[in-house]
């Protein structure tokens, strides 16, 4: 592969990438984030950023490193980490995310310009769309990598630049809460973009090996290099939406609701055409999140069947049930997400951390420790938040106000399992 064609494949990708990482979600908390940290702004921005997408370039790298997903999370057993595979894929898939994306267009795109149209009518349309986007899983990333994503890259830019040139009010001199690190990294923490990462990656791979990339150094090189360029788009769409966000202080105060503030910025910089050009954003946020989740999340239970159950069968299931799933409404949707991700995450992100800065361990006891602990602490801290079961003493915990109590659990496991000992641990050898 020469330079250029290389060069060429890695910003597809990264384009690619980038809308997969954006999903309606992603517009929204921005702009929220900047009108709660006002004059502090910039590390509000920082410190959501990193705990967003820094923590889902760990990931992506981590995959890079260990040559597959399956190789991070084997590391706990088979049957564990099926377990946890499958639960991560169903969680951004069709049990949440991918109704989400659906009942967020149906919200926040449709309602907002026409009306007549029932939920579940849309909910039809929305998928057999997706469907026929995802049916061809070869040019799944070309089609969201060279059509999707410049026009919705374009859409968000255009809004950008007319805040910045003509910005709504002024910078206030304080802020409006107490702690805007803490806000920007729970945030960040919030958007779950590290767990997509690690379905994101299947698909990736997959591209690049499609597109001619045989050599796994190759292939490395062309998904590392669409990461950065994935990055640095979402580090020029967030600051700038965090931008906006601040610029709308004086005239609103934290008790706005989240679409309420975009539809405002969107009303103000662009008129009533901007309601359109907003609702047109969306849209193409949740398709192309939409399309990458479906399309992942068939070949990872593809894979696991054992070519049994094919992709293009596995695509309509998931696009059917997740038309019914996505009529219970939006604010179902993400109350039922959000006790379960809380789960789901501390131990996937515990696995991700070992398996990029700990490549070399070979006692799989340390990873099935450190992950058993950081899933008992989430799911006790889970039950604490949305029970009432005497468990307050989690909130003592370290970090545990940011979201992150779990991090001393896992690392005392992670001690535990040192001290546990190991013969012929094959699965230390694996590399997917």
């Amino acid at each position: 592969m020469n330079i250029r064609h290389m060069g060429k494949d890695i910003f597809v990708i990264g384009f690619a990438l980038f809308s997969m990482f954006f999903g309606a979600g992603n517009v929204i908390f921005p702009p929220y984030l900047g009108l709660e940290s006002g004059s502090q702004w910039f590390l509000g921005f920082i410190c959501y950023y990193i705990a967003d997408i820094g923590l889902a370039l760990v990931a992506l790298f981590a995959i890079m490193r260990r040559g597959s997903t399956e190789a991070i999370v084997n590391r706990i057993g088979k049957i564990p980490s099926i377990i946890l595979m499958s639960a991560i894929v169903l969680c951004i898939g069709p049990m949440l995310a991918i109704p989400r994306t659906a009942a967020s267009t149906y919200e926040m795109s449709l309602q907002p310009l026409i009306s007549g149209i029932s939920a579940p009518v849309f909910s039809i349309i929305f998928f057999a769309v997706i469907f026929l986007l995802c049916v061809r899983e070869s040019a799944v990333v070309d089609i969201v990598g060279k059509i999707l994503t410049p026009v919705l890259l374009i859409g968000l830019l255009v809004m950008i630049v007319k805040g910045v040139i003509n910005p709504i009010g002024s910078v206030p001199s304080e802020p409006k809460i107490d702690n805007v690190p803490a806000t920007g990294i729970a945030a960040g923490y919030q958007t779950l973009d590290a767990l997509a990462s690690l379905i994101f990656g299947i698909i990736l791979l997959k591209s690049a090996e499609n597109k001619g990339y045989s050599r796994l150094k190759d292939r490395v090189r062309v998904v590392s290099g669409a990461g950065i360029v994935a990055g640095i788009a979402l580090f020029i769409v967030y600051l700038g939406l965090t931008y906006l966000g601040v610029t709308t202080s004086e005239y609103f105060d934290l008790s706005v609701d989240r679409a309420a503030l975009v539809m405002s910025i969107v009303q103000r910089l662009l008129g009533s055409g901007g309601v359109i050009l907003f609702a047109v954003v969306v849209a193409l946020a949740c398709i192309t999140t939409a399309v990458a989740l479906v399309s992942s999340a068939s070949g990872y239970f593809s894979d696991l069947s054992g070519g049994r159950l094919s992709y293009p069968l596995l695509c309509t299931i998931i696009c059917v049930f997740s038309a019914l799933i996505s009529n219970i409404g939006l604010d179902q949707i993400i109350a039922i997400a959000s006790p379960i991700l809380d789960v789901v995450y501390p131990p996937t992100l515990v696995l991700v951390f070992l398996a990029f800065f700990g490549g070399h361990i070979r006692n799989s006891w340390i990873f099935r420790i450190a992950a058993l602990g950081a899933l008992i602490s989430s799911f006790l801290t889970m039950l604490n938040h949305y029970t009432s079961l005497p468990l307050s003493f989690l909130d003592m915990l370290p970090l545990s106000s940011l979201g992150f109590g779990w991090i001393l659990p896992a690392a005392a496991g992670g001690v535990i399992g040192i001290f546990i000992p190991y013969k012929n641990d094959s699965l230390a050898e694996q590399k997917g």
